[in-house]
């Protein structure tokens, strides 16, 4: 396929994976057909680093005009639930893809496995071992020291089958046998010495119920099950690069049709950790809200924080395809979220830190409705009209009493310009006499200064942004930060853990004042509150209880602390 056929914005380089599948094409393998897949174990949710192979493997059937599994990697009753099922699945939907009526699971398969494993018994390639787990692992060896070899290895193939059909029929305990392959106990590559194919695990299925006591391990239904689903291209991550000889035997020894595995870097991410067992953690051990909580990687959580499908794809397409792992720096996703929310979030005036400001010459009972453009970067956006009043709140770090020399903002004897209003300038502040903070700002207006007027045009050097105190709404704003204070918080240090670089900042809930046109949002609704950052309602929002996550600030706030 050449490049000059795709619309302008797929034209691009061809990443090396792109390169692979053109020339399969060209060459006319498996009748040039592209069938990708995307085999989550759900044992987890889904994070950021899946979403960049969710992309991945959806954006390459669509490229080439084929098709794209979603197939649930469900071996292990014990670490798998109905709930992550429904979490991927929803998590695959919001990003935008469809897998139409692919979806598919191994246990689908389970039989067909059982029937794969003993063809290698049959052959003589795999038998039944009375060794435990931890036996096996001791015997393994090291990658420069050979294994040794199980004492079962050289059962007859009848009593092989004869012991693999009554694990099936539940007469043996879990972990009492297991099957393994008979490969080489010398290989340099350590998976293929001799790994397990099937364990007995007395525990329900959560599709197939009670039907199984026996279940394949991972690494031999994987295979299996692409080629089950005539897959061309088995598109994984790096880590299963030294898998993929054993992955080549079970296909070769079995005789079944061969996908062509290609792998590539997964996504590491600043500040972040990436592992499921981690994530767990952070959750069963009350670090994080849930798997949803705004602060996790995962896409549940993105979603939630206010991050949008459109974001998380460009973010995937800038990040492009590697073959080496390197580490993505946090700010990019960020950069992506902000560019995306730029377009297509409304803005308001909201005061996060509030301090009165009195207009001393303002009439007492007069409300103007003044009007400013929703979003400047979408002409459709239209305008909105916001009351202004004698009193009103403006962040409490826009004044300063003895301000440095680059402080353009509101300062005694100085002028400022409120947003879409007037200019005012300060003359006074009241102060609590027990503490000192300041808790009212006096000033006055220059009424020639509004939209229209005759010095509506005059310069001044700060613009601020507002709220009337009489019509401000209370909401709760929940200021979210990096997790981890560390850049790479798997890092090895010694004594001490991922654990120990928990951000305590990473949460922040502050109540807030906005203008009332926040009204009738609904969830998940985002917004500009100018001059701070991007907002999301979350779902515990209520109309009586608005909630907004941040989903980003308006600027890169840690690569500014980073370069002072």
């Amino acid at each position: 396929m050449n490049n000059s056929n795709l619309p302008d914005d797929e034209k691009r380089a061809l990443n090396f994976i792109e390169e692979i599948i053109e020339d399969d094409i060209r060459r006319g393998v498996n009748d040039s057909r592209v069938h990708t897949r995307f085999p989550p174990e759900p044992n987890g949710y889904l994070h950021i680093g899946h979403a960049k192979s969710i992309c991945l493997n959806f954006g390459l059937s669509k490229r080439y005009n084929g098709k794209t599994n979603l197939r649930f990697d469900d071996t292990n009753p014990v670490k798998e639930d109905v709930e992550y099922v429904d979490s991927i699945i929803e998590d695959v939907k919001w990003l935008g893809f469809d897998w139409n009526d692919r979806l598919y699971y191994a246990s689908d398969y389970f039989e067909q496995l059982y029937g794969f494993a003993r063809v290698l018994i049959e052959k003589g390639k795999a038998y039944v071992c009375d060794m435990s787990v931890d036996q096996i692992s001791e015997t393994r060896g090291t990658p420069t020291r050979p294994g040794s070899e199980s004492p079962y290895r050289n059962r007859t193939v009848a009593e092989n089958l004869d012991l693999f059909a009554q694990m099936r029929a539940g007469k043996f305990a879990d972990g009492a046998k297991v099957l393994r392959a008979k490969i080489d106990m010398a290989s340099p590559n350590m998976h293929m010495r001799d790994p397990i194919l099937y364990r007995i695990l007395h525990t329900s299925h959560h599709r197939t119920g009670d039907a199984w006591c026996v279940y394949p391990m991972y690494d031999f239904a994987h295979g299996q099950s692409d080629s089950i689903e005539r897959i061309t291209h088995s598109i994984c991550t790096l880590e299963f690069e030294v898998h993929r000889p054993l992955y080549d035997w079970f296909i070769r020894e079995i005789g079944l049709y061969a996908p062509r595995q290609i792998e590539f870097a997964r996504l590491n991410l600043s500040y972040t950790v990436m592992s499921k067992r981690k994530l767990l953690e952070l959750v069963k051990d009350g670090y994080v809200s849930g798997w949803d909580d705004p602060r996790m990687p995962t896409i549940s959580g993105l979603r939630r924080r206010g991050f949008t499908p459109e974001s998380i794809r460009n973010f995937a397409d800038i990040i492009g395809v590697a073959k080496r792992d390197n580490v993505i720096d946090t700010s990019l996703l960020e950069y992506c979220i902000r560019e995306d929310l730029n377009k297509r979030a409304k803005r308001l005036m909201a005061v996060i830190n509030p301090v009165k400001v009195i207009l001393d010459n303002y009439p007492d009972d007069l409300v103007e409705q003044m009007e400013s453009v929703n979003n400047p970067e979408d002409e459709t956006s239209g305008k909105r009209k916001m009351p202004f009043s004698k009193t009103l709140f403006i962040e409490r770090d826009d004044f300063m009493e003895d301000p440095p020399n680059k402080f353009f903002r509101l300062a005694p004897g100085r002028e400022v310009r409120l947003k879409a209003a007037y200019i005012i300038r300060c003359e006074s502040v009241v102060k609590d006499p027990v503490t000192g903070i300041i808790e009212e700002i006096h000033c006055t207006y220059d009424p020639q200064t509004k939209s229209g007027m005759p010095d509506s045009n005059r310069k001044v050097k700060g613009t601020l942004h507002w709220v009337s105190a009489s019509h401000a709404v209370d909401v709760v704003t929940r200021l979210y930060d990096r997790l981890f204070t560390k850049e790479n918080p798997d890092g090895n240090e010694e004594g001490k853990t991922y654990k120990d670089f928990l951000n305590p900042e990473s949460l922040r809930i502050v109540a807030a004042k906005v203008e009332p046109n926040v009204a009738g949002c609904k969830i998940l609704d985002k917004f500009q509150f100018e001059r701070i950052g991007y907002f999301s309602v979350d779902k515990d929002s209520t109309p009586q209880n608005i909630i907004f996550n941040r989903v980003v600030q308006l600027k890169d706030s840690w690569a500014r602390l980073e370069k002072s």
